[in-house]
């Protein structure tokens, strides 16, 4: 079994395994450069990518401020959901900051799965719960925990991240400013 089929599974839960290659086979592989876009801002979102390998990061651009809202790695599903689901434009960009592989689905091809799956939509609603409650454990995160247990929760399950990207980038995605991350950071390493 592939990474992207294991990982379909992972998401969308137990698939028959015609079902499984029937989906696969709508996925097409692209390579991104460092410091290309995948989206940016404003544009139409016509793809589900899955992150085969590399860093992918969610920007929003706030007031002359770039947020990082999340960076994607390898094994994870990205794009800008409600733009894609709804055909709106994209409220974040995606930027890979590695050289990256993906799969993609467009969404052409993504709205012809279920003619070709019969369980798709059952399987489509578990993706979509899984997105919603990673979402929810975000939003619980920073408005129940501290900066410094924000920091030590991301650390434990995302240690490679610090020697592969800029601080700065985990330091937005966590809420904080880059001197709160760098003096709690500080504290962790004494």
């Amino acid at each position: 079994m592939t990474a992207l089929e294991n990982y379909i599974q992972s998401y969308f839960g137990v698939v028959d395994t015609n079902d499984l290659q029937k989906i696969v086979a709508l996925f097409k592989s692209a390579t991104i450069k460092k410091g290309d876009f995948l989206l940016q801002a404003g544009n139409q979102c016509n793809q589900l990518c899955f992150v085969k390998s590399g860093l992918l990061r969610i920007i929003v651009d706030k007031e002359d401020k770039e947020i990082t809202q999340w960076i994607s790695t390898q094994g994870y599903f990205t794009t800008d959901l409600s733009a894609f689901i709804f055909n709106t434009p994209a409220r974040f960009s995606i930027q890979a900051l590695v050289d990256s592989e993906i799969f993609y689905i467009t969404k052409t091809d993504y709205d012809l799965i279920g003619a070709l799956v019969p369980q798709w939509h059952q399987l489509e609603k578990l993706f979509l719960v899984k997105c919603f409650i990673t979402l929810e454990e975000r939003v619980l995160s920073h408005l129940s925990m501290t900066a410094e247990e924000r920091y030590d929760t991301f650390f434990e399950n995302n240690k490679e991240l610090f020697n592969q990207v800029p601080l700065q980038y985990i330091a937005s995605m966590l809420g904080m400013t880059p001197e709160t991350f760098s003096r709690v950071r500080k504290k962790r390493m004494l």
